[in-house]
């Protein structure tokens, strides 16, 4: 009798095993099904940072109203380079993650530092969970932070930092004055007597810090969108920087950084020249915002913009190659648009020139 029991109770555990086991199954290929493969989705990515011979460029299309257009095709596009047309190895509208460095004007004017400074931690709400973000500062000299992280908590907590730090500036401007003559008088011309005041100069080193926040994303993978949020109100001292706007430009290019710039203050005379450049050179943007309210708006926009580009990639066939930087022209066949991608790469090791 106990020997029939423990049969029958062997016989039970068996069938509820392969009833759950069949369970078990049926749930596993019902989750296989329902999500997409890993390798789709990544599928370009991996292109990208198995070949070095690509050249891969985040291409913005926006239309007349400045809205982006999200459903252009690889048949639409074109690209040149150096004037020669290429074939597309690459295309693709996927969402890259971000590796961002956050690069914050520590001398503004009072009246834009007080507006700027209380908007720095909204930039957390632009920022997935798939990317790596670093705060850095920036006056004359650089204030880097302490390493690249996705971690909310730790850039909440950085971004209260320089929050502290980007309050109004209680310093006073550097005074801008020309030395006494040495040179021989002509006829009639009188003696400078003493220095002559021409107001103040910035005193900062935008060109550096953009070179050096350049030098912190170099390493970063190929196959993540790789950017700098500029907020700043463009001044540049010109005698601070050791390193010059080409050789800057060229430390962009050269790795495919884009410079997304948030031009901050009230002037239009100066019309934020350093910040334009460097945004359409480097295939990024610009934005304007006097107010808190449009800053912390516009932080958001940026970084969507910057991780929903389109991504073209070619090895380049038939240009030019016995020169060391190629120009690219992307177009489409899509009217009332505009495109917005670097204007060309560097080929060989980077070459730092500084400044003389």
């Amino acid at each position: 009798m106990p020997r029939m029991m423990m049969v029958a109770m062997l016989t039970v555990c068996v069938i509820f095993g392969q009833g759950q086991q069949r369970s078990t199954q049926k749930t596993l290929t019902a989750q296989t099904q329902s999500s997409p493969p890993p390798a789709q989705q990544s599928e370009a990515r991996t292109k990208i940072s198995i070949n070095s011979d690509l050249v891969v460029l985040p291409v913005t299309v926006k239309d007349r109203y400045g809205n982006l257009v999200p459903d252009l095709q690889r048949e639409e596009f074109r690209i040149f380079d150096d004037s020669v047309e290429q074939t597309i190895d690459v295309f693709t509208a996927e969402a890259f993650p971000l590796s961002l460095v956050v690069l914050i004007d520590d001398d503004l004017k009072s009246e834009d530092a007080a507006q700027m400074a209380p908007t720095l931690r909204a930039i957390t709400a632009g920022i997935s969970s798939s990317d790596e973000a670093l705060i850095c500062r920036f006056d004359l000299s650089f204030y880097p932070g302490d390493g690249f992280t996705g971690d909310l908590n730790k850039l909440w907590a950085d971004l209260k930092d320089a929050q502290e730090h980007s309050g109004p500036s209680t310093a006073g401007p550097v005074p801008f004055v020309t030395p006494p003559s040495t040179h021989p008088l002509g006829v009639g011309e009188p003696p400078q007597r003493a220095p002559t005041n021409l107001g103040s100069r910035p005193t900062k080193a935008l060109d550096d810090a953009i070179h050096t926040a350049a030098e912190l994303l170099h390493d970063r993978g190929a196959s993540r969108r790789k950017i700098i949020l500029l907020i700043s109100d463009g001044l540049n001292g010109p005698e601070f920087n050791r390193h010059r706007y080409p050789s800057t430009l060229e430390a962009l290019l050269h790795d495919n950084i884009s410079v997304y710039s948030l031009a901050v203050g009230h002037s239009r005379k100066r019309k934020f020249s350093r910040l334009v450049d460097y945004a359409n050179d480097s295939g990024g943007d610009i934005y304007y915002a006097v107010q808190s309210a449009a800053m912390e708006k516009l932080y958001s926009r940026i970084t969507e913009e910057a991780r929903h580009e389109y991504t073209l990639a070619y090895v380049p066939r038939g240009n030019n190659r016995n020169a060391n930087y190629h120009k690219v022209e992307v177009r489409t066949l899509r009217e009332g648009v505009t495109i917005k991608t670097r204007q060309g790469y560097y080929t060989g090791p980077l070459i730092d020139l500084p400044k003389r």
